[in-house]
């Protein structure tokens, strides 16, 4: 399995946004895919750890980027019964790591009343197995907010259909992917939940996702790596270096 990392800037609404996809190809081929977890996780507490070393530093570095990941959207082979035990397995090992959106992929190879039964055998599952997606309703501060993010919890999983052509009509340019019965407005909300995942990603929700993984994922993960002494060996070293650099300062003050 493959990291492979594109970055893009967007614009949204008037609001300009640095955007790092992370696309992972291999995962599940393999017949034994226990080492795409391992890797998908280390991947991910890699990032907490640079955040965590980046805090203990006595001198910290004004130019850090913070890599943390504060989505995975994870996409459902639309085979039309339930959960795979890889889905299952991916979302309960990640689910404590990274804000995880089921997405139905290829959606368009289902019809309407399979893909109803689809999504509601995939929330099943995730009832049953007490999965940890992601729970648009966690900050329950806001009232208005909450009733909206209950109405998005009842479409989760979302499905969403590839774009493979692009089209002018009347009212401008519109995404479509075409067949030889006709096409798919890929942001036409009736056919698919792209517009609505783009809403989310980009718009409503990339707030709460940003302060979700750092006041709880992070602060979860920081604790327990504190509590088993996972970096104190680091801390005692940095400290030791800035006590090597600080001397002529110190005694100039003197």
């Amino acid at each position: 399995m493959k990291f492979d990392t594109y970055e893009v800037t967007l614009e949204e609404e008037g609001t300009r946004i640095s955007l790092t996809v992370i696309d992972t190809p291999g995962f599940g081929d393999g017949l034994d895919n226990t080492g795409c977890f391992k890797q998908l996780q280390d991947y991910i507490e890699a990032q907490f750890d640079e955040v965590l070393v980046e805090e203990s530093r006595i001198k910290r570095n004004r130019r850090y980027r913070d890599h943390r990941i504060h989505a995975l959207i994870y996409f459902i082979a639309p085979t039309g019964h339930s959960l795979r035990e890889l889905d299952i397995e991916l979302i309960r090992r990640l689910g404590e790591y990274v804000n995880i959106l089921p997405v139905v992929g290829r959606a368009d190879t289902l019809t309407v009343e399979e893909l109803a039964v689809f999504k509601q055998n995939i929330t099943r599952d995730l009832e049953y197995y007490k999965l940890p997606v992601y729970n648009f309703c966690w900050d329950d501060s806001d009232s208005e907010a909450l009733e909206e993010n209950r109405e998005i919890m009842g479409l989760m999983p979302f499905s969403v259909v590839t774009c493979d052509e692009v089209l002018d009509n009347e009212y401008g340019s519109v995404r479509v992917r075409r067949y030889p019965w006709g096409t798919i407005e890929i942001d036409d909300e009736s056919q698919c939940d792209f517009a609505l995942l783009r809403y989310i990603l980009l718009n409503s929700h990339i707030a709460d996702m940003i302060n979700f993984t750092e006041d709880v994922l992070y602060e979860n993960y920081r604790t327990r790596k504190l509590e088993v002494g996972g970096f104190g060996e680091a801390e005692d070293e940095e400290e030791n270096e800035g006590a090597e650099q600080e001397p002529a300062a110190s005694k100039s003050q003197e």
